[in-house]
């Protein structure tokens, strides 16, 4: 099985890229923010794998983080949630993003990924909610957990607000004026109070 490729990265598409290891080029499918962050063909690159074997095909699955595998190794084992929605819900939703989004049962974020509609997104929410605290939150999530409570709080919250497509510009002066008002508001209702104003 293949957990690692480390070539020369050659033509990327919307959705995969190849990588040239020695002169064979291996078909890697992932996320649009895998994608993003390789470097120009052809420069060199390391990208983890996920090999899924089937009966008609061998498939790469790659990632830029080791914790963006876990949620693709997590995510897939939901019933109806293939390879290409994992991968899909991972475009949307990074691991500190989809740690908040499961938290706070946010179906609504879940269905922007294609392939994910109101009832998938339900059993995704319901499946993995006892199993998000072990899964690896990110790096802003670690960060965040490191200060205090608020300061946590402010930071996850507008983590999950940038997930929903907010601007930190825009939804900043939101957030701190919701954490003023509400002094000791918890993260799920410091998210909702937010979204009701931005939302006007």
């Amino acid at each position: 099985m293949i957990g690692q490729l480390t070539g020369l990265i050659g033509q990327v598409e919307a959705d995969r890229c190849i990588v040239d290891v020695n002169g064979v080029g291996y078909l890697v499918s992932a996320s649009t923010r895998t994608l993003s962050v390789l470097p120009m063909p052809p420069e060199r690159a390391r990208v983890l794998v996920e090999t899924v074997v089937r009966e008609d095909a061998i498939q790469l699955f790659g990632f830029a983080t080791s914790e963006e595998r876990e949620w693709f190794r997590l995510l897939t084992t939901v019933q109806g949630v293939g390879a290409k929605v994992a991968l899909g819900i991972l475009s949307v939703a990074g691991p500190g993003e989809l740690v908040t989004i499961i938290g706070s049962a946010d179906k609504a974020s879940l269905t922007r990924a294609a392939g994910v509609g109101g009832r998938l997104a339900e059993r995704i929410l319901t499946e993995l909610k006892s199993k998000v605290a072990k899964m690896p939150g990110g790096g802003g999530m670690a960060m965040a957990s490191a200060g205090p409570v608020g300061a946590s709080v402010e930071a996850d919250a507008l983590l999950a607000l940038a997930g929903l497509g907010f601007r930190r510009a825009e939804a900043w002066p939101v957030l701190s004026r919701v954490m003023t008002e509400h002094e000791g508001v918890t993260l799920d209702a410091a998210i909702r109070l937010s979204l009701k104003e931005l939302a006007r």
